[in-house]
């Protein structure tokens, strides 16, 4: 993983190669949080069940591809930073704290999503009254903006401390871009928030549409800031 991160960012040192205890934590709590989306699963007792089961795989594999998205930011910071601070492990832990928190709203909201495909046009077996959907969103989107906020601390700690760690001009400017990259994500997470709890149900879907703004506007972000750090005098 190291020598693929040091090919990934040639130009950013990795301050922290060995793995320490908080990131050993780390690992097993994601690992238990993959677990989680499986176990709360019970065992098939017939054929029809089994293919249930197997049709809510896509639901499943989004929900692991979300878990490991997180994970490899966590790794990433780890890795280039190296911090191993009472503020840096404070923030780690209330990230795990929330990735395991949220595991069952994740699972919960993408199998909804496709009940249909799973259990079958009417037969799927959530109970939802007026309003759920709405306070579903709201709950999924206070989620994700607490933890990319954290992910925002953790950088804007990292720059605070950037003379001890003696980041040169592209380590700052990289760490410049993944603050102004969290707050992009903290912002469509508050979109979504705000459509959730202002449309009606018929309209509920916009507040998750929202979240395809993601691409775009990460696109147009990158695409801009490549073109600045280009112009940076590498040392």
């Amino acid at each position: 993983m190291g020598k693929r991160l040091e090919k990934n960012h040639p130009h950013f040192r990795l301050r922290g190669k060995e793995v320490m205890r908080v990131e050993a934590l780390s690992d097993a709590v994601f690992a238990f949080a993959v677990t989680l989306l499986i176990v709360s699963l019970e065992v098939p007792k017939s054929f029809d069940e089994l293919l249930v089961t197997m049709r809510g795989f896509f639901a499943f594999g989004i929900s692991f591809l979300l878990l490991m998205i997180i994970w490899y930011e966590q790794n990433i910071f780890f890795r280039q930073y190296g911090m191993h601070d009472l503020v840096s492990i404070a923030l780690n832990c209330t990230l795990i704290f929330l990735v395991l928190f949220y595991v069952y709203p994740l699972k919960f909201l993408f199998t909804l999503l496709f009940s249909n495909q799973i259990y079958g046009p009417g037969k799927s077996p959530f109970i939802m009254e007026q309003g759920d959907i709405n306070n579903l969103m709201f709950i999924y989107g206070l989620g994700y903006m607490s933890i990319y906020f954290l992910f925002f601390l953790m950088y804007l700690h990292a720059y605070r401390n950037r003379a001890y760690l003696d980041l040169n001009a592209v380590e700052l400017y990289d760490t410049k871009t993944k603050l102004y990259k969290n707050i992009i994500m903290i912002s469509i997470g508050m979109i979504s928030i705000i459509l959730s709890k202002t449309l009606s149900e018929n309209l509920l879907g916009l507040s998750g549409y929202a979240y395809f703004l993601l691409g775009p506007a990460l696109f147009l972000f990158y695409s801009y800031r490549g073109k600045k750090k280009r112009n940076l005098k590498l040392d």
